[in-house]
């Protein structure tokens, strides 16, 4: 079996989930770090997103079902349960993260605050209404976090993964770490998962 390749700039929160996966799991693959739409992404991506990836003759798109392909041809723990109720629950973490986590931190805030006519500045008014929307998931994680510190189960599970990037991201600015450290289930979690070698060990590089 030829190694799996997954295709995507390291930037993005959602191929670094995917290589987290890999790293927790022991599965060697290789990385080709393609942006948005290049003509190797729309040949498999309809919309020309990433990540994309590549295995044995198989394409696939859309982080949720790569993952579950790799967890379930590849050896090393199982991150997404085998029973029907963990796995449901995974998928509806990895929905939540997809549909109020990235939405509210990473489309809302965080590309507001980095991408910007410089004539006209950021949209002041844009980020600051995204602020309550991020404490509401910040209170919705650690409810469900305060119990066990993983969103699924009593261990790691792929949906604990599909989420830190997002977080890690939002909290590299001041209003939204604040959110987080208000909520100490979600702060705790953050900080075991940001310390994981899967973690540090697929950190995009430096810009230039």
């Amino acid at each position: 079996m030829s190694e799996p390749e997954i295709i995507g700039i390291p930037l993005s929160n959602y191929v670094r989930s995917l290589r987290m996966l890999c790293e927790e799991k022991g599965v060697r693959y290789v990385l080709t770090p393609l942006p948005p739409h290049a003509p190797e992404v729309k040949a498999i991506h309809p919309a020309g997103q990433i990540p994309c990836f590549r295995h044995d003759g198989l394409t696939l798109f859309e982080t949720a079902a790569i993952a579950a392909y790799i967890d379930k041809s590849f050896g090393g723990p199982r991150l997404i349960p085998a029973d029907i109720a963990g796995e449901a629950k995974v998928t509806q973490w990895v929905s939540y993260g997809n549909v109020k986590v990235d939405r509210w931190i990473m489309r809302e805030y965080v590309v507001p605050s980095i991408f910007f006519d410089k004539a006209k500045g950021p949209d002041t008014a844009k980020i600051a209404a995204a602020l309550p929307e991020i404490e509401a998931c910040a209170a919705a994680l650690d409810a469900a976090l305060a119990p066990i510190g993983h969103l699924v189960g009593d261990g790691l599970t792929y949906a604990d993964l599909h989420i830190t990037p997002m977080l890690a991201f939002g909290g590299m600015f001041p209003p939204v770490k604040a959110i987080f450290d208000r909520h100490p289930a979600l702060s705790a979690f953050i900080a075991a998962m940001t310390a994981r070698e899967s973690f540090t060990g697929t950190a995009p590089p430096p810009r230039k």
